[in-house]
């Protein structure tokens, strides 16, 4: 495609994008534009658009935290809230500081603390969904991070066990009941394991902060994101396990992290 496309041809994207429901129809086509190879190539990716796919998954990656994460077809897509969740890990990672990106999808968390850090981080990740895995070993690569496929920390080397600083586990937090309720983009075309909690949303966390404190560093962190609703749930299923559970919020993102901190 050319690197300036005509107006003719931008337009006539931008109303194909507005007459399929995207708001945001005129970023969309700049970003569809960019990204194919050929007329044809856009002819179907603005067709697999307008049909409701991910945007993401259209053009193989997704934006996140100032890096191009790369997703394919099927994979969970980083949400813009989960930066702060990113955020405040990095607050906690220090020099050569053993990471874990549990249930990790893209690997998008795992990759942005590693860029975002000012120094070496060893790194992890792990998810029970081999098409994930298989974005994050791309996405991983560059920061020398490693990534497994497996159910929790049943992925994880066991030399990993009682070492690890900071554990990110964006576990899946939607209660089963509402799946239905999710915006097509995400109930039809990303896993359902990374979405579904269990009857209120916790199932996969509870499971998480049960084995937690014996993988974790003494002072390690475990971090991850609820919604506000659950938060006070989610608080008492941390400290169940032994962990001082505290909560951030950030306004800007509507997001909503707990650190849960082995004693």
């Amino acid at each position: 495609m050319s690197v300036f496309p005509s107006a003719t041809l931008r337009s006539s994207v931008v109303s194909r994008l507005r007459a399929a429901g995207c708001v945001f129809a005129e970023d969309e086509a700049r970003i569809l534009l960019g990204a194919a190879a050929t007329p044809a190539d856009l002819a179907a990716k603005v067709r697999a658009r307008a049909e409701g796919h991910p945007l993401e998954h259209v053009v193989g990656w997704a934006e996140f935290a100032g890096l191009r994460i790369a997703v394919d077809p099927g994979v969970f897509v980083p949400r813009r809230r989960s930066e702060f969740l990113v955020a405040t890990a990095t607050a906690l990672t220090g020099p050569d500081a053993l990471v874990v990106d549990l249930c990790c999808g893209s690997g998008a968390l795992g990759a942005a603390l590693a860029a975002a850090v000012p120094h070496p981080v060893e790194l992890h990740a792990a998810d029970v969904d081999p098409a994930a895995v298989r974005c994050a070993r791309r996405n991983l690569a560059p920061y020398g991070g490693r990534a497994y496929d497996g159910d929790l920390f049943a992925a994880l080397p066991t030399d990993l066990h009682g070492r690890i600083d900071v554990l990110l586990a964006n576990v899946p937090y939607v209660p089963t009941a509402d799946i239905g309720l999710l915006p097509p983009e995400a109930r039809l075309h990303e896993s359902l394991p990374a979405l579904d909690g269990g009857t209120d949303g916790l199932d996969v966390l509870r499971r998480v902060t049960a084995d937690a404190p014996h993988w974790l560093a003494p002072g390690g962190s475990l971090l991850f994101e609820t919604s506000e609703r659950q938060t006070l749930d989610a608080l008492t299923v941390a400290r169940a396990a032994g962990l001082d559970a505290a909560t951030s919020w950030c306004e800007d993102l509507d997001a909503t992290v707990i650190t849960a901190t082995r004693p």
